[in-house]
């Protein structure tokens, strides 16, 4: 081997080095671990999740399924009060943060920056647990309604006397209603706190697989990294 070929080859070996460092610096290369993601599939009865207790255990298994199953993992869901049992507000029960989404994107640095214009969510930083994209509003599957019964500000969606928020604090799959955000940001909430209401959009027609359809849902939920 020449002295020529051998500086040929050693530069070629730094560029790529470089570039490694590069991608992991970005995340890329998967520097950062997954903290946040949309959840691929709903667990199959529509709005009634088992509860927080049960959306938790679904994010867990998900993320499990994406080799981040020794992070604690939490649904980005509020719940209202009932008889005793006082309210629990989405933006109380995931953690400080930072966040990283499947490819090793920031998302949110902490949980007021997640609530503020500035946090990086949108069609293509909002990405499943396997780092796929969720269909969205033009796409012909519109997928974009999330699961949250939270206001802009990661708070409770308090019903009105008879209404639901929360499609019974995610025990129903039939009647009710639930509070979805887009993630697109293809919203419809005029505040310009709620980032075009990726988290608070509008309620839901029904609680059951096939009403959450109708208004562009699939059931699926935000997930998000405790630890």
């Amino acid at each position: 081997m020449t002295h020529h070929t051998r500086s040929i080859r050693l530069a070629a070996a730094l560029v790529g080095a470089a570039a490694l460092v590069a991608a992991c610096a970005t995340g890329m290369g998967g520097s950062k671990p997954m903290g946040f993601f949309i959840s691929s599939t709903n667990p199959g009865k529509g709005g009634d999740l088992g509860g927080l207790v049960g959306a938790d255990a679904w994010c867990q298994a998900m993320a499990a399924s994406a080799g981040q199953g020794s992070r604690t993992w939490r649904a980005y869901l509020s719940t209202t009060a009932t008889g005793a049992t006082p309210a629990v507000n989405a933006r109380d029960r995931i953690g400080s943060g930072p966040w990283y989404n499947a490819k090793g994107v920031l998302v949110a640095n902490n949980v007021a920056d997640l609530h503020s214009a500035s946090a990086n969510l949108g069609k293509e930083t909002s990405l499943t647990e396997k780092g796929d994209v969720v269909s969205g509003f033009g796409d012909p599957v519109n997928r974009h309604d999330i699961l949250t019964g939270s206001r802009p500000d990661g708070t409770v969606a308090v019903p009105e006397p008879g209404k639901d928020t929360t499609c019974g604090n995610w025990t129903r799959s039939a009647d009710g209603s639930a509070i979805v955000g887009h993630h697109d940001k293809k919203g419809t909430n005029p505040d310009p706190v709620a980032n075009a209401s990726w988290n608070a959009s509008h309620g839901t027609r029904g609680c059951s697989v096939d009403q959450l359809k109708m208004s562009g849902s699939a059931g699926l939920m935000y997930c998000f990294a405790t630890n």
